[in-house]
């Protein structure tokens, strides 16, 4: 007969037992490392941790690019292949300003030289505020909720933009409008601040022999426009008064030609165009140099017709042809180019078009084209993207910079 089995030793486990504990302490680890896991909700007040908003200037230019790039310019000439790359206008004129002081900051260390002479003891670092005490000043107030609240801001601003009509809604053409003001403010700012190294006795006006003695120095020999925008037939087209200076609104109009309503200006750029294109000398394009030339560069711009299909094709291309052929001659004069010239040298209008056509795809919840102060409220970084420079960059990055 066999012996009846030992019992187990007194406290010894179950296999069942001991399983059931481990997943307890399993279960255990899980929660507390969870609770110390870094949150991304937002706060209460609608603001992201992980969201920090950086000012950073904009990529101000070494001393061998143009004039034109320091002010924003951006052209589509010679079919875009001078385009630069564009940075959108700050949404909110308090961001504005404070990007202008750093941009002012960097340029004035740029040109340091040039405004102070060689003779001045010292480099330009000991005579202006560390960048990393600006930044840090300015980074901290805009991360404030007490002191810079977005929400607050953009309710502060809704009644400014929602103006044409006031009906409690921003539309497309309100928020470019307002976006074209903010990028116009800083481009004159711009165009200001350069006046300073050609104005040296301070008189308000540039002539043609004082921007021309210093431009190569300041400058280089650089173009972005692809035509030499320096010379002295530009100037004298962005002196609409024909005095032989040019005043404030006169030189930016000349460092932003693509920006101007001076008419002297766009026959000058429809005039380059032409002599880029016009392949057999006679001054005028014939359909061949148009197609070859224009077409799909002007067509590839038109942001409400545009039609992947119709680039390269010849029917819509002689169907435009002879649209811009107002005296039916069979050929386009730098007159009658004059319709399209913003196709190719696109402008801050166009850009803040752009820009605002973004804002609303991102914003617009219930897709009616238009955004309520709720709508902005609670998407702030549509608005607010262009100065921030997330930490995690593989979750967030910002259009327009």
């Amino acid at each position: 007969m066999a012996p009846p089995a030992a019992a187990a030793p007194a406290g010894r486990k179950s296999p069942a037992t001991v399983l059931l504990l481990y997943v307890a302490c399993a279960f255990m680890l899980l929660l507390l490392l969870t609770s110390y896991a870094p949150r991304l909700q937002p706060h209460a007040n609608g603001r992201s941790l992980h969201r920090r908003l950086k000012l950073h200037p904009k990529n101000f230019p070494s001393s061998s690019s143009s004039s034109s790039a320091s002010s924003g310019v951006v052209s589509g000439g010679s079919g875009g292949q001078h385009q630069q790359q564009h940075h959108a206008a700050s949404f909110d004129p308090a961001i504005a300003e404070l990007e202008r002081r750093l941009d002012d900051k960097e340029w004035e260390r740029e040109h340091y030289r040039l405004l102070h002479g060689d003779d001045e003891g010292g480099e330009p670092d000991d005579h202006m505020k560390e960048w990393e005490e600006f930044l840090k000043e300015e980074e901290d107030f805009i991360n404030d909720d007490d002191r810079f609240n977005l929400a607050d801001r953009i309710r502060a601003l809704f009644p400014k933009i929602d103006v044409s009509p006031t009906d409690g809604f921003v539309s497309l053409d309100e928020l470019t409008s307002w976006n074209l003001e903010q990028a116009r403010a800083s481009q004159h700012h711009r165009s200001a601040r350069e006046m300073e190294l050609y104005d040296k006795n301070g008189d308000g006006i540039v002539s043609f022999g004082a921007f021309n003695a210093l431009r190569q120095e300041s400058h280089g020999e650089g173009n972005m426009l692809g035509f030499p925008w320096w010379k002295e037939e530009h100037f004298n087209a962005s002196d609409a008064n024909g005095d032989g200076f040019l005043d404030k609104a006169e030189f930016n109009d000349f460092l932003n030609p693509s920006d101007s309503d001076n008419p002297k200006i766009i026959n000058l750029l429809c005039r380059q165009e032409i002599r880029q294109r016009d392949k057999d000398g006679d001054g005028k394009l014939n359909f061949d140099e148009y197609f070859n030339g224009l077409h799909d560069h002007i067509h590839g711009y038109d942001d409400e017709n545009a039609d992947i299909s119709h680039i390269g094709n010849m029917t819509v291309a002689k169907d435009r042809f002879s649209k811009l052929d107002k005296d039916n001659d069979g050929f386009i004069s730098e007159h009658e180019l004059e319709p399209v010239i913003d196709k190719l040298y696109l402008s801050e209008r166009y850009y803040a078009r752009q820009q605002a056509i973004h804002a609303i795809s991102e914003a617009d919840k219930d897709h009616d084209g238009r955004l309520t102060l709720d709508e902005m409220t609670e998407n702030p970084y549509t608005f607010y993207g262009s100065v921030y420079l997330s930490d995690d960059d593989d979750y967030f990055h910002d259009e327009f910079r």
